[in-house]
């Protein structure tokens, strides 16, 4: 099917999307939770090929554990649809509502986007949250997945549509582009008059490929350079964990800590600790020259490399680990503020005031007092799943839920007025 035949399904489906009623939502994203898990045996055996061609093409660990799927991860997917279905439908909700002199009644409610379009890589995951957003909000979802996660996806995609089948209701409310050129991408890219919203999830690369050649409005989700600051207050063991936590748990997502900013009162005790902790999955550090100093005089056997320039921006989506000390609160701030993504920020402190200055100070999506970046996530906020993580102020910011798959319009009830 080519694009603009695919396009045209999607407008013809909207005004079906758009009139369905909260019970009918929910009850056909629970039957699709219990499909999936049903399919779990075909999609793993999709999900198979897909792993076996990443290796093949010597993927990096990272991009293999965002592609790999499994039951745990299937019931996952599962649960992420039911907890979409659990939560309040922001359809049809009046925002407000007011009286103007000449007795107009002008209010605003909550509608769907439309047609939004979504383009991401090695991330199968992606697949049903997209689709249990979309679908609880009332739009139409089209999808352009990776050459490497095609099998996983179209095993996904034929679930779920094989669910709207058996209700009754147009396949055509998820649509897969099964042709995984940068062609077809940059035409997608381009579908104006058939898509009213393109979000892209994935690597700095595809996410500003996706700003720089789309015509259509585009959602910038973000790659994470997050940073971790341990200020000279902070609970030793509490850091330590929370670092390598955020750092090593899953290296290849773009809530994990890659950068850590500690205070130059602390480095000496701390940095050992932390670096004996963090050689358990043998992270390499970059560290600032003091960090190096320190490490050698501590004798530690920690891997670690002098950071260049370039460290203090990288997303690693690795085992490395950059480490920059810092004279106070201030200089954490303006170092993080630098060289951050936008993404989430951290700082482990017992001090209420560098809590609240670096709260308001920060300028992230997210930002933490003693706790992991690893909770950004829609499905850690409560949101059920998510459709991406946006690091712009327009319109969304942070994990994107129900509400920000969603628009407003104003109604407007009169008993004849005209204007004069």
């Amino acid at each position: 099917m080519n694009l603009e035949e695919l396009g045209k399904r999607a407008k013809e489906t909207e005004s079906t999307m758009r009139t369905l009623d909260t019970n009918t939502k929910n009850e056909v994203l629970r039957r699709a939770a219990e499909n999936l898990k049903r399919d779990s045996k075909e999609i793993i055996k999709a999900n198979a090929v897909d792993m076996e061609n990443g290796k093949k093409k010597e993927m990096p660990d990272g991009l293999l554990d965002r592609l790999l799927l499994t039951e745990e991860r299937i019931a996952q997917m599962a649960e992420g649809l039911l907890q979409v279905a659990a939560l309040d439908d922001p359809i049809g909700e009046v925002l407000s509502m007011k009286k103007r002199p000449n007795g107009l009644m002008i209010g605003k409610k909550r509608v769907p986007l439309g047609v939004v379009g979504i383009i991401y890589e090695a991330r199968p995951n992606v697949t049903a949250d997209a689709f249990a957003l979309c679908f609880k909000t009332g739009n139409v979802v089209i999808l352009k997945g990776g050459s490497d996660a095609l099998y996983s996806n179209k095993a996904i995609v034929a679930s779920i549509q094989n669910t709207l089948k058996e209700v009754g209701l147009p396949e055509t409310a998820i649509q897969l582009i099964e042709d995984t050129s940068h062609e077809t991408a940059t035409k997608f890219m381009q579908m104006n008059g058939y898509v009213d919203v393109l979000i892209p999830r994935g690597s700095a690369r595809l996410i500003q490929a996706v700003v720089k050649n789309a015509t259509v409005p585009v959602i910038e989700t973000g790659t994470g350079n997050c940073h971790i600051f341990v200020d000279e207050t902070a609970d030793f063991d509490m850091a330590v964990d929370i670092i390598f936590n955020a750092k090593t748990q899953r290296i290849g997502v773009c809530n994990a800590c890659e950068s850590i900013v500690i205070h130059e009162k602390i480095v000496d005790t701390f940095m050992p600790l932390l670096a004996e902790k963090l050689k358990e999955k043998s992270v390499e550090i970059r560290g600032d020259k003091r960090v190096m100093e320190v490490l050698a005089e501590s004798k530690s056997k920690a891997e670690v490399k002098e950071a260049t320039e370039e460290d203090w921006g990288m997303e690693y989506l690795d085992y490395i680990i950059s480490a920059k000390t810092v004279a106070n609160v201030d200089e954490a701030i303006a170092h993080i503020n630098k060289y951050n993504t936008g993404h989430s920020e951290a700082i482990i402190t017992n001090s209420y005031n560098n809590a609240e200055k670096f709260l308001n100070e920060v300028d992230a999506a997210a930002v933490y007092v003693n706790a992991s970046t690893r909770f950004t996530d829609g499905f850690e906020f409560g949101f059920g799943a998510e459709i991406g993580i946006s690091t712009q102020k327009l319109h969304a910011r942070g994990p994107m839920g129900l509400e920000a798959l969603t628009s407003t319009k104003y109604i407007i009830y009169g008993n004849g007025q005209v204007r004069k």
